[in-house]
């Protein structure tokens, strides 16, 4: 039987927002996956900045399939960007935007 259990992002502090300091790959770490158990990913951006931005999203790596582009308008909060997508293996997740101002939120459902 599984075991769903709510489990923080692993690239934040006590479940507080990571604010995306990264302006190209490598972007900044929102989260590592687990090495064996599978990951849903839940994650929401919000534009903290007066002007429009571009978050990629590098989803377990960092070439063509692995990248994941949101355009964000300006001063919105809570817009869904990985809506519940598996991860496992270790593999990390991280985001970079075209200037500051986006900060990232959101939590994993570890299956295991």
């Amino acid at each position: 039987m599984a075991v769903f259990s709510k489990v923080i992002l692993s690239g934040v502090t006590d479940g507080r927002p990571v604010a995306v300091a990264a302006t190209s790959t490598p972007g900044t770490l929102v989260h590592t996956a687990h090495a064996s158990a599978i990951d849903e990913v839940w994650l929401y951006a919000v534009n903290t900045s007066g002007a429009a931005r571009t978050l990629t999203i590098e989803y377990g790596g960092v070439v063509g399939g692995d990248l994941i582009t949101v355009r964000l308008a300006a001063d919105v909060g809570l817009v869904l960007i990985v809506p519940g997508l598996v991860l496992t293996n270790s593999l990390v997740v991280r985001t970079f935007a075209d200037a500051a101002g986006v900060n990232i939120v959101g939590w994993i459902n570890r299956i295991a």
